[in-house]
């Protein structure tokens, strides 16, 4: 319960990353709100949650669905956490084809709110002394091949934000950092290639026995798992961590996939045949 007395706000709390999120800040004794687009999802979450969970519909392309989702929890009795997770994959377009609207929108969507929901939580935080905030990443920000450039790029800023805000809201003596999810088992991959509803449960079926090749942990990611690291950035554990990030990932991005498995041809090992 080293989460007990505290409010958290969370935004795309209605499903995947943030609706495990929600959860397992509610386990850590919090009480919390969430905000999302999906209405019927935030709403059987809230319900379900024995009023420790409250639901608030929030798209956060708006600045001010987003300053509103934060006062009402600062106005129920004050924040401490906010969780920027709200997101989709956006344009799937390469840099050479993309349209200037698509690109605005996907940076509106994955950077600008967060920076939004910093910039609107970071004075009611203050208030009270200080805060916690994580931001989500991803990590199509360390390198290509993840993931689309638009969403890539704005992941990357989200990390370069997290710095910066980090210094800018210590004197307030609130906390900025951010998680790097590596392939999770959610709904994101599925929805943004549009593939339908009914066979959503396939596909990420399918998606999930790739993951588990792809990297050293033989088993593809949860939303769990992401829950457990924002959690411990939440908590006064991590009282003494900013500005800095966590990779979950599963090892995925510590190296070529020949640097953790043996059968995979190196460049060393090319080399050993002209020895």
């Amino acid at each position: 319960m080293r989460l007990a007395g505290k409010r958290a706000v969370v935004t795309g709390g209605a499903s995947g990353i943030g609706r495990a999120t929600a959860i397992r800040l509610v386990e850590e004794g919090a009480e919390v709100w969430i905000g999302d687009i999906d209405a019927t999802a935030g709403e059987e979450l809230a319900a379900a949650s024995n009023g420790r969970i409250q639901f608030q519909h929030t798209d956060v392309t708006s600045a001010e669905a987003i300053a509103a989702l934060l006062q009402t929890a600062d106005d129920a009795g004050g924040l401490d956490i906010l969780f920027n997770n709200a997101g989709a994959g956006g344009a799937r377009e390469k840099i050479d084809e993309i349209a200037p609207d698509d690109w605005d929108r996907t940076q509106t969507l994955l950077l600008r709110s967060v920076a939004l929901g910093i910039r609107y939580a970071a004075p009611l935080m203050a208030r009270r002394g200080g805060g916690a905030i994580v931001n989500t990443s991803s990590v199509s920000a360390l390198g290509s091949g993840y993931a689309p450039i638009a969403y890539s790029t704005a992941k990357a800023g989200v990390l370069h934000l997290t710095k910066l805000a980090a210094a800018d809201l210590a004197a307030h003596d609130i906390r900025v950092n951010a998680v790097i999810p590596g392939f999770i088992t959610t709904n994101i991959f599925t929805r943004h290639l549009d593939v339908p509803e009914d066979k959503r449960a396939q596909a990420n079926q399918a998606i999930a026995g790739m993951a588990a090749h792809a990297q050293p942990v033989k088993r593809a990611g949860r939303p769990e798992d992401i829950a457990a690291a924002v959690a411990y950035l939440a908590s006064d554990d991590a009282a003494f961590v900013t500005g800095t990030s966590i990779v979950v990932d599963g090892g995925l991005t510590i190296g070529t996939r020949a640097s953790w498995d043996a059968t995979q041809p190196s460049l060393f090992s090319a080399l050993e045949a002209f020895q």
